[in-house]
């Protein structure tokens, strides 16, 4: 696979070189007003780099996180091994990372992508400009103890104003914030699901049942109490309205 992004990446390149009659492909110049302009085939090899960490900037810089944790504890809390299967769990957790980033991806396209296409900013500015949105969300996530702590390994003085924090240090520190969210929103949604399951085993031993597995019987109990309190509506809804709090 890598061999056929980089042969991909060395015809565009050929190809852009082709078209422009000789000139170099990668150019830096050097505008009047003290600022750089890059040539379109620099435009794009930046581009397609970029396009290689979308995954790891989607999956750790939005809220895919905290929900794609929320629902795997659930569904080891429910007890049903498989089901809802890893595909529908990521699928429910990528539908509703849409959801709550729409304000977001709104915001950065209005400001960074489309000014992009109308030729008002070069990539350089954009790039920038597209941080502002996911910046100001990840700093409303992340918890001050986490910004001090990564803040303090990395030698940095402290901060005075949010937009000086690198992102080198918001976004493991969002990380950390957004795990210990996730685990404490799943260690609440454990507590009911474990209650039945001590009910049920200690009714198992005082009959003398002990060869019978309590995780069958309690199975049928977990999944009505998750459906007679329309669980997932609760737990969708919980995760969603958790980011605008």
């Amino acid at each position: 696979m890598k061999r056929v992004i980089l042969f991909l990446i060395m015809t565009l390149l050929s190809s852009t070189v082709l078209a422009a009659g000789g000139l170099e492909a990668l150019t830096v110049t050097t505008n009047a007003d003290g600022g750089q302009s890059y040539s379109l085939t620099l435009q794009v090899l930046i581009l397609m780099t970029v396009l290689t960490l979308l995954p790891a900037i989607f999956l750790m810089m939005t809220s895919f996180t905290r929900i794609i944790i929320v629902l795997a504890i659930l569904r080891q809390a429910l007890g049903t091994a498989q089901t809802p299967s890893s595909q529908i769990l990521i699928g429910i957790a990528l539908f509703l990372t849409f959801f709550i980033m729409a304000p977001v991806f709104d915001k950065v396209y209005e400001d960074a992508v489309t000014p992009y296409m109308n030729e008002e900013m070069d990539m350089v500015e954009a790039l920038k400009v597209a941080s502002f949105p996911l910046r100001e969300f990840m700093m409303a996530q992340t918890r001050e103890t986490d910004l001090k702590m990564f803040s303090g390994i990395s030698g940095d003085k402290k901060f005075d104003n949010p937009d000086d924090v690198p992102m080198s240090i918001l976004v493991p520190s969002f990380l950390t914030s957004e795990l210990k969210t996730a685990f404490q929103i799943g260690f609440l949604i454990f507590i009911p699901f474990l209650i039945i399951d001590l009910v049920v085993a200690s009714v198992l031993m005082s009959m003398g049942m002990m060869m019978l597995s309590p995780m069958i019987i309690s199975l049928p109990f977990k999944i009505m109490l998750f459906v007679l309190v329309d669980g997932w509506v609760l737990i969708v809804g919980t995760l969603a309205s958790s980011f605008y709090t």
